[in-house]
């Protein structure tokens, strides 16, 4: 192994980081390893009012650790606020940037919209709803989300807002459900396997933990998961104890978006998607390339 990368440390103090910290690099460097200390940083989450002494640095042996109000980790965006926004706009960011690579195929007007739909939802969407499962989304959130993917779609379309077509048409017409409903579906599966899981498990465990040291504040409270969560059922009726069964809770948050028509789509345009040399534009096989165009939903 060269190296690793993506470790984080967490304890509750600076104190109990730096010793962490130094006893992680005496057991690096007595097997050859090396710490960066270029890349090294740290983040300070507030989660309670309780203060800390402000004038414990963090280091690295005699260096000084920068601190930042947020970082990458394996593609997240943390706030040492604990919102959400930065990581929204990120998502937002990178699935434009998989709409890029992609508008070869998304933007060729001889491709029909139904096969564009297909590959929205196999290498745009993802990317937008990364991580989307967890977040604690605001209506400003989802809002922001709506906007681009509805802006995504009509470029598909060929339209703008000018032709005063609405969102519902627009959808039906490239088989692509609503990303408001995309974004609740991730939220309740992931609901569904945290409640499967056994009391024990380490993401229950979570469902326990007491912020101490927390005080209200003016405006309105922090908004939580549990809250979006609690909001999403009652919307569509469900409780708590249909997530025992897997496959009727699947049922049931399913969303579905009318794709009458793929297959024949797929095969009557199929050649304008590949090359001479037989690849996909996105550097797929032919054969795998056509198995999660059909499969995909």
């Amino acid at each position: 192994m060269l190296f690793a990368d993506d470790i984080v440390l967490i304890d509750e103090t600076r104190d109990r980081v730096n010793a962490r910290l130094e006893v992680w690099r005496q057991a690096l460097e007595s097997k050859g390893f090396r710490l960066s200390r270029t890349k090294i940083e740290y983040l300070r989450c507030k989660f309670s009012d309780v203060l800390y002494k402000a004038d414990v640095e963090v280091r690295l042996a005699t260096q000084i650790i920068p601190k930042r109000e947020s970082f990458k980790y394996l593609r997240s965006v943390i706030q040492g606020s604990g919102d959400i926004d930065d990581d929204v706009t990120h998502s937002i960011g990178v699935a434009w940037m998989k709409w890029r690579l992609a508008s070869g195929v998304l933007c060729d007007k001889k491709i029909p919209p139904r096969l564009k739909g297909k590959f929205y939802r196999v290498v745009v969407r993802p990317a937008l709803l990364y991580r989307a499962e967890c977040w604690p989304v605001k209506n400003a959130h989802v809002q922001k989300m709506h906007i681009t993917d509805m802006r995504m779609l009509r470029w598909m379309c060929r339209h703008t807002r000018s032709d005063k077509i609405r969102n519902e048409i627009i959808r039906e017409k490239v088989g692509v459900a609503s990303v408001v409903d995309k974004l609740r579906e991730a939220r309740l599966r992931w609901f569904g396997h945290v409640k499967r899981r056994s009391c024990e498990h380490a993401v229950r465990r979570c469902e326990g933990l007491v912020v101490e040291g927390t005080r209200r504040g003016r405006g309105r409270a922090k908004k939580y998961w549990r809250e979006v969560i609690r909001q999403d059922l009652a919307q569509l009726h469900l409780t708590e104890d249909m997530t025992l069964d897997r496959k009727k809770w699947r049922t049931r948050i399913k969303v579905e978006a009318k794709s009458e028509g793929t297959e024949a789509v797929v095969n009557s345009a199929w050649v304008q998607i590949f090359e001479d040399d037989g690849r996909c534009k996105f550097g797929m096989e032919k054969d795998d390339c056509r198995s999660d165009l059909i499969g995909n939903s």
